[in-house]
């Protein structure tokens, strides 16, 4: 099986936070869809004729786009490679774009995913990051998109920002629990370089982003969402049972992935590939039939570090037979270097399989870090 990632390169405005690709003209996103059709052609043999498991619309805003680009999109996937037929087909929305003539126009497309950029529920909050939306469009949005009969949605949140009390971060799941979703991804707030909070912190327009605060709120994240029955299924990512995202799951298990789009990435278990990250040069290369991206071939540590950076994140845990597969050896050094995070309690191992207690949540970068090769 294999997944197909699509990046859509525009949004209607910048997020202060955001570091992604994207651009806030659309004057050329006729010809970027087109030139999206033309990647996906010459990409077809990227993935060796795997099956298509997963289909993940994400930016950007994919939801700029209209419900005919988006299935023509999706035709020309399945002209070019075969699809499960119950494969999760996602889309990143945004809540202003979820007004009901597009929702009932995209009932009409094969999406059956939604993952919902709400981010925070109060609207100086929303302010303060520059989102287009404000929460009563978070709220409405979500409800809009259940009475359309679709259930299998995802809601983004942040944490760990200056605003962001205790009370209010409270406040926050308590209404998104409130509307029976059964998928959360919450993200801390990063500070990025050459984003527009990087500067505006550099400036002290604005206080900078508090690590124990972040902690606090990201233990309380994990509490109430077991609770409430989720599965801490990867640092960031909260399902019920059976509602995890397949797309994202696949990613963090190491099953191979085309990206398609300006800046997006893909990787084949062999090889990893990345587009360059501009929309011009995006164009010019698929009008000469060229496939603009480099392409690096992984060495064996590569492969090593790709495993342990993903697999220690989830639930799963890394598997120490899976570090043999890939080289001979390997787990009697990770065994020996991960001993240190066992008597810590931030690791765990049962067997062949090493997983993150919730203590260990908090220090997940760091420990991969140190068990890299």
């Amino acid at each position: 099986m294999a997944g197909i990632y699509i990046h859509i390169p525009f949004c209607k405005q910048a997020c202060h936070y955001c570091d992604f690709h994207f651009s806030t003209s659309q004057k050329n996103r006729t010809a970027i869809v087109q030139a999206l059709a033309r990647e996906i052609e010459l990409q077809k043999d990227y993935l060796d004729s795997a099956p298509i498991e997963t289909i993940y619309f994400g930016g950007g805003t994919p939801s700029v786009l209209h419900a005919s680009e988006i299935s023509f999109l999706l035709d020309t996937i399945a002209q070019n490679h075969q699809v499960n037929p119950n494969a999760e087909i996602t889309l990143e929305a945004n809540p202003d774009d979820l007004n009901p003539d597009k929702v009932s126009q995209l009932k009409q497309t094969a999406i059956n995913r939604f993952s919902i950029g709400i981010q925070s529920f109060f609207d100086e909050d929303l302010v303060w990051m520059n989102r287009a939306h404000r929460s009563t469009e978070a709220e409405s949005s979500v409800k809009r998109v259940q009475d359309a009969g679709f259930e299998n949605i995802t809601a983004d949140l942040i944490y760990g920002y200056p605003l962001l009390s205790a009370a209010k971060w409270e406040h926050n799941l308590n209404t998104l629990l409130s509307l029976n979703i059964p998928h959360l991804s919450a993200y801390s707030m990063t500070v990025e370089p050459r984003t527009a909070l990087a500067s505006q912190i550099k400036k002290k327009q604005t206080p900078p982003v508090n690590d124990a605060q972040s902690a606090e709120q990201f233990v309380y994240l994990m509490q109430r969402m077991q609770q409430q029955g989720f599965d801490h299924y990867e640092i960031s990512n909260f399902g019920k049972p059976g509602r995890h995202s397949q797309h994202n799951s696949n990613y963090w298990k190491g099953t191979p992935y085309v990206g398609i789009g300006p800046s997006a990435h893909s990787y084949n278990g062999i090889t990893r590939q990345w587009n360059i990250a501009n929309n011009a040069k995006y164009l010019t290369c698929l009008s000469e039939n060229q496939i603009p991206a480099e392409l690096e071939i992984l060495t064996t540590e590569n492969r090593l570090n790709e495993y342990i950076m993903t697999a220690i994140r989830t639930i799963w845990g890394l598997d120490l037979k899976k570090l043999e597969s890939i080289k001979s050896g390997t787990p009697a050094i990770i065994e020996k270097e991960a001993q240190t995070f066992i008597n810590k309690g931030w690791l765990t191992q049962q067997q062949q399989i090493l997983t993150l207690t919730p203590a260990g949540k908090l220090y997940a970068d760091h420990i991969a870090a140190e068990l890299f090769f």
